[in-house]
């Protein structure tokens, strides 16, 4: 149960409209009840918070106009939840570091990476990177939303660019621009017109002046599409691949957990299955235990998950066709 005093700030902070504080008592209340044996409702009180944390966001009250620009989520994904490679992680980790550690490298003239270019096919960890970052540095992740960025009308576009950088020293946290081609693109491509080529000058502008201490991401499927000025405006560029065979099977242990079958073979399953994404396979494991549940079965065998791995790949085939 509760205690008073976390009821009390949780009215509290409903009543004063701090989302932050309430999302982080109601965890804490799934904690305390995940720890007492109430796994059901700690399971359902968490599965409520997540709900609620991607939403259109105030937090810039010199923007208002602008507040249809930005998404806020509130991560919970850690580090050691990503399987990736030991270099990516490395890099990552270093990224975390310095950070943690501004202030010293600041005391040495030093600068610590924080605008990041990171590419790599869909589902391959881009955007649970951004997430992963924001969580182990306890700094709220805001989404950049391109689709209300770029607008057709002159000179607009850059406008609202100016305030999300305005926003990036007002408020720290941690900002994600996907899909970064739509504004990142080559200003040579023979079908550019006027418009883009202001765009990404002024971004380009606009992350070079940058003095705040939040950290910037730029994610993007097709690196080359990106116009060559703005590598070296970004501390570090990282690529993002589809797993290892090793990778897709620790991977797989982490989805299916307790549904996994004594006899079940990782090797077996995934042979021939393979290349799929990090979000493919966590899909087709998915799959499989859902089919594993409603068929009256309370493990997943390998037939099933190759079944499900299966049904992904040439799901995957078809939209590349």
């Amino acid at each position: 149960m509760a205690t008073a005093d976390q009821l009390k700030s949780l009215i509290k902070s409903h009543f004063e409209d701090d989302r932050e504080r309430f999302s982080t008592i109601a965890l804490q209340l799934a904690a305390h009840e995940a720890r007492q044996g109430h796994s059901a409702l700690a399971h359902e009180i968490r599965t409520s918070v997540e709900r609620g944390t991607a939403r259109s966001v105030r937090l810039f009250p010199a923007h208002q106009e602008y507040d249809n620009i930005f998404e806020m989520w509130e991560p919970t994904q850690r580090l050691s939840d990503m399987i990736i490679n030991a270099a990516t992680k490395r890099r990552l980790e270093r990224v975390i570091l310095e950070y943690r550690q501004l202030d010293r490298l600041k005391r040495h003239g030093l600068e610590n990476r924080r605008k990041l270019l990171i590419f790599g096919p869909p589902g391959t960890g881009k955007t649970m990177t951004a997430q992963v970052l924001a969580f182990e540095l306890g700094l709220p992740l805001l989404t950049v939303l391109t689709d209300k960025l770029v607008t057709k009308y002159m000179g607009e576009t850059s406008a609202k660019l100016r305030v999300v950088f305005e926003c990036m020293e007002e408020r720290k946290g941690v900002y994600l621009f996907d899909e970064f081609d739509a504004i990142g693109g080559e200003r040579e491509q023979s079908n550019d017109v006027g418009e883009i080529r202001r765009v990404l000058n002024s971004f380009l502008q606009f992350i070079e002046r940058d003095q705040s201490d939040s950290l910037i991401i730029a994610a993007t499927n097709n690196i080359r599409l990106l116009d060559q000025a703005l590598f070296r405006r970004f501390d570090d560029v990282i690529r993002y691949d589809v797993p290892t065979d090793s990778e897709a099977k620790r991977l797989m242990a982490n989805r299916l957990g307790i549904f996994k079958s004594q006899s079940l073979s990782f090797s077996s399953a995934i042979k021939d299955q393979l290349p799929l994404s990090h979000a493919e396979i966590s899909q087709a494991c998915d799959d499989a235990i859902k089919e594993a549940i409603l068929s009256g079965r309370d493990k997943v065998t390998t037939t099933l998950l190759r079944d499900m791995l299966y049904d992904r790949r040439t799901a995957y085939e078809t939209e590349r066709e």
